[in-house]
């Protein structure tokens, strides 16, 4: 008998772990079974180059990307266009992580719960992006050959316009030293989602926002300007000598004194909150993508290493996409929709319409209000409304340095006060120069035929 009760004890366990097992199969089909049948090993979705042989990308117009004909994959007929789309759209080999050929490969195969996966002879799904592909022929022109990134999107919606990251190549025509050529030096790499920058000036934003909140004599308050300040064993350089300026010309100056002094005023503690506040140390999940995290090292910091890191230098680093998405939550009172780039997909069944995902509070209403206006105040006093004909622009710029003897890098980053282009942007030119010179330019080219066509 007792034999028996063992045995039966046994089976019973035996049985629950089979319940158990079949459960958590279920539950990973159900989440990840797109993903494994759009493996590369799947060999009736891939061909023996590993190339996928199943699905169309398209952008917002409609426009054709990427698509099968008579079993082989092609892509767009313009050479500037592939390259300026690449980072969304992706390389035939996968080696793009972020493109759509790699990261959405699931929605290309028309996986569904019921009837898996199309077959490479049955055409695959639709897969529309939210990017306009002119948009991005126009930022990559622009770039003119340097590296960087360029990326504008609607902050009510969520919707990425324009993604454009360089070095790029044509993935039609692979060149033979991607591997070993300085000039393709990191093109795999989306640098704004996947990369991590020091920010200069532009970060000068948070800490404004800190001083407007903190500081209640700000406005009462004069900087003097001889062109460094000596703070602790560090002397802080301005890029200029700006003599007695208020907190409205300091912005616009861009004055490093000033700030460093403010940054050293309110201290790591409260700077670390607003940073954080700002969004400017998370990771956005772009459709599944991951932006990168930015870093600061606020432990311990005093003195001229902490007015540093308030002007956006010393150990300070941002990503381009949480940037443009504090700009657009500045530009919002306070919160901004997250970004995405799958506008709606089509297998069997079409895609239902999405709802925009918010993020929470990145600054208080009051103060995103007041930034607003000095961030206006920028243009008006020093970048030029001409640059930008039919724009309400808010934006700083930034320059920043990143090591004896290179070039600085150049920031831009703002957006348009405008009900029917409610759109935020982010631009950055490695090693480019001055941020309002290099980084404007490129910046003003793409609002220019966002807003006034072509």
């Amino acid at each position: 008998m007792k034999k028996i009760e063992n045995r039966a004890l046994v089976c019973l366990l035996l049985a629950l772990a089979l319940t158990a097992g079949l459960g958590l199969f279920t539950v990973r089909y159900v989440t990840e079974g797109g993903r494994w049948a759009s493996a590369a090993f799947n060999r009736h979705l891939y061909n023996t180059e590993g190339v996928l042989s199943a699905g169309t990308v398209l952008d917002r117009d409609g426009d054709v990307l990427s698509a099968v004909e008579n079993g082989k994959r092609t892509c767009y007929d313009n050479a500037t266009v592939r390259k300026a789309t690449l980072h969304a759209v992706g390389d035939l080999r996968g080696n793009v992580g972020t493109g759509a050929l790699n990261a959405f490969a699931h929605h290309l195969t028309g996986w569904n719960l019921l009837n898996g996966a199309f077959s490479a002879g049955r055409g695959g799904g639709e897969l529309t992006l939210t990017i306009d592909a002119r948009y991005n022929y126009e930022a990559y022109q622009a770039l003119n050959g340097r590296a960087g990134a360029v990326a504008v999107y609607n902050y009510k919606t969520g919707e990425i316009l324009c993604m454009v990251s360089a070095p790029s190549y044509d993935p039609l025509n692979v060149p033979e030293d991607i591997e070993t050529s300085e000039r393709y030096r990191g093109a795999y790499l989306n640098r704004f989602l996947s990369s991590v920058f020091t920010p200069g000036s532009v970060y000068k934003t948070v800490t404004l926002a800190a001083a407007l909140e903190n500081l209640p004599d700000l406005d009462s308050r004069t900087w003097t300007c001889t062109g460094s300040v000596q703070l602790g064993e560090e002397t802080v350089v301005c890029s200029g000598v700006h003599g007695t300026q208020d907190i409205g010309d300091a912005f616009a100056n861009s004055c490093n004194t000033a700030f460093a002094e403010i940054a050293a005023e309110l201290g790591a503690d409260v700077l670390r909150r607003y940073t954080e506040q700002a969004g400017l140390t998370d990771s956005y999940e772009v459709d599944g993508l991951a932006s990168a995290r930015g870093s600061f090292g606020w432990e311990g910091m005093t003195g001229g290493r902490l007015g540093w890191a308030g002007v956006g230098q010393d150990q300070d680093l941002v990503n381009p996409c949480a940037l443009m998405v504090y700009m657009g939550a500045i530009a919002n009172g306070g919160k901004a929709a997250e970004p995405c780039l799958i506008l709606r997909t089509k297998g069997l069944l079409p895609s239902l319409p999405r709802r925009p995902r918010m993020t929470g509070t990145l600054i208080r209403r009051d103060t995103a209000e007041r930034l607003t206006e000095l961030l206006a105040g920028n243009v008006e006093q020093t970048y030029g409304h001409s640059r930008f004909p039919n724009m309400d622009l808010c934006a700083k710029s930034g320059t920043a340095e990143v090591g004896e003897g290179q070039p600085p890098h150049a920031w831009f980053a703002g957006f348009l006060r405008n009900e029917d282009a409610p759109y935020a942007f982010v631009v950055l030119v490695e090693n480019g120069g001055g941020g309002n010179t290099a980084a404007g330019s490129v910046a003003g080219k793409v609002l220019d035929v966002m807003v006034n066509g072509y």
